[in-house]
């Protein structure tokens, strides 16, 4: 290999790796739990970029990245005028698609009426705020397509956030690994059982993955999915002894978010197939009894996943186990692959 072109492949592994670290682009995001967005401006940083998110008058969210173009001040420490919101250092009112509407210090000027900030548009379900993370401003997003068990009216959920410290990637890897549910949770009331020992084998889906244990099902932790339906998404189910209460398998539906290179929003909605007085009895028990051991199990991941070195990835020896993070792996970096051959950084 030439020098020109070791030094193209490794401008390329940079790149590919710039984008992973930042999050894919053209894709929806879980950013923030609804409760973290009222009237008045907040200032997030997620996807690589600083976000300022407020409410109109109606309680319709509004995102736009948190610089003003004049003079690049933070927006997020303006006054929201409902889609509009206007910069509290000279009065330049943006709205929420990007657009310049007024400058007050200078009407008429060559910046009213240009849309030089970046805008991104919004869904808010299941108590999360979910952004579109395009690489240009667009007039219309993509339909924001989520699983069954956060759309039907058969299933009840609860939302689940934390931020870890460390790479969003890792937090995939955990959910991919089936097999650490034997170990680091032991002790847990649901995955105590099963083989300590598996064969695990690759289901391709519509959307994805499923990676699952070879012979053993709906006895512990057997099976994660992977899914693209333009939200990236993960699942898995674990029975529920007779004290879980009423209802189908316990499910975990994850979604994780970049804010940093070394910090991650993490979202896990804990589901259930349940319908009637069942409804009421699950979440009822939940809430009393389940919680506090979901957070206890959850604290486990968390512990081992911010003791991680940012590189342990490039120390591992992986073996049949692996092979689900292995797939997912390669997924993403094939999507970020063709993001850089679009053009987009």
């Amino acid at each position: 290999m030439t020098t020109a072109n070791a030094t193209n492949t490794a401008n390329n592994e940079e790149a590919i790796q710039k984008i992973l670290t930042d999050g894919l682009k053209d894709l929806w995001y879980a950013i923030c739990p609804s409760d973290f967005v009222k009237e008045t401006p907040v200032s997030l940083r997620r996807l690589g970029h600083k976000l300022v998110l407020w409410r109109d008058a109606e309680g319709n969210p509004h995102c736009l990245e948190d610089h003003c173009p004049h003079r690049g001040a933070p927006l997020s420490f303006g006054i929201p005028l409902g889609n509009k919101i206007a910069c509290g250092y000279h009065g330049v009112e943006v709205r929420s698609d990007g657009t310049v509407v007024s400058v007050p210090g200078s009407p008429g000027c060559k910046l009213e009426g240009s849309r030089p900030t970046r805008a991104f548009h919004l869904k808010e379900s299941n108590g999360v705020i979910f952004m579109f993370n395009s690489s240009e401003n667009i007039d219309e997003p993509p339909p924001l397509v989520l699983p069954e068990q956060l759309v039907s009216d058969e299933y009840s959920s609860f939302l689940c956030y934390t931020e870890w410290r460390g790479d969003y990637r890792y937090v995939i890897d955990n959910v991919m690994d089936p097999m650490h549910g034997t170990y680091l949770h032991k002790q847990s009331h649901s995955m105590s059982v099963g083989s300590r020992s598996a064969q695990f084998q690759l289901r391709d889906t519509d959307h994805g993955v499923i990676f699952e244990k070879a012979g053993q099902r709906d006895v512990n932790f057997d099976w994660s999915e992977w899914a693209d339906t333009g939200l990236h998404w993960l699942r898995l189910e674990i029975p529920y002894p007779k004290t879980g209460g009423p209802g189908g398998n316990f499910g975990i539906i994850g979604c994780y978010t970049p804010i940093g290179p070394n910090i991650a929003a993490v979202f896990h909605w804990r589901t259930r197939k349940v319908s009637g007085w069942q409804r009421d009895a699950w979440r009822f028990l939940y809430k009393n009894r389940l919680e506090a051991r979901h957070w206890a199990v959850l604290e486990q991941d968390r512990v081992v996943l911010e003791q991680m070195e940012p590189d342990a990835n490039q120390r591992e020896h992986l073996y049949q186990h692996d092979v689900g993070i292995t797939r997912v792996r390669r997924q993403l970096r094939k999507l970020a692959t063709e993001q850089l051959a679009r053009g987009v950084k």
